[in-house]
């Protein structure tokens, strides 16, 4: 009976060695070797690419409404009839009209996970007209901008053209 607790005690240090700390540690190395990026949270000095922030005022670009506390993910789930739906979306079209900004479908409701870092081409040259305004930029500056930090869908078919408003921010700083 010893002899069986013994060769069971050893297989279990074995596979904790091997499964617990080395394994692990190798997935780790390869994560931070192969995409450092993404491995260190896709972290920039204003944030993370991957997490969405809000942006206050026309002087930035906006993404989709979402919670300030990026630990409250989710949708709200109020469904096509909801009154409190239709009020909150009438509330942010007029914050956006009152900024100069032609309010679309994905900048007035949530997205799906309630932090959502990116926005549709179509979303961002809609504010381009009253972030140029706000910035004292043309327009036209604005629209290339833009338009340099489209991100094509993947392979050239696998999901739609996007931007990340974390980093089109970063980039406007640096213009102004």
């Amino acid at each position: 009976m010893l002899g069986q607790l013994r060769r069971s005690i050893i297989v279990s240090l074995i596979f904790f060695v091997l499964l617990g700390l080395a394994y692990p540690a190798l997935e780790t190395a390869i994560g931070n070797v192969f995409f450092s990026h993404q491995a260190s949270g896709s972290l920039t000095a204003q944030g993370s690419t991957l997490v969405g922030q809000q942006w206050k005022g026309p002087r930035w670009f906006q993404g989709r409404d979402d919670p300030d506390n990026p630990a409250a993910t989710g949708p709200a789930n109020w469904g096509p009839r909801s009154k409190k739906l239709v009020s909150t979306i009438e509330a942010r079209a007029a914050i956006l009209r009152r900024e100069g900004i032609a309010p679309t479908a994905d900048l007035v409701t949530g997205s799906g996970s309630g932090v959502d870092p990116d926005i549709s081409p179509a979303d961002a040259y809609a504010q381009a007209a009253a972030v140029a305004k706000a910035n004292g930029l043309s327009v036209g500056v604005v629209r290339r901008l833009i338009a340099s930090h489209i991100v094509s869908p993947q392979f050239g078919f696998l999901g739609n053209a996007f931007i990340n408003v974390l980093e089109l921010n970063e980039a406007l700083a640096r213009l102004r």
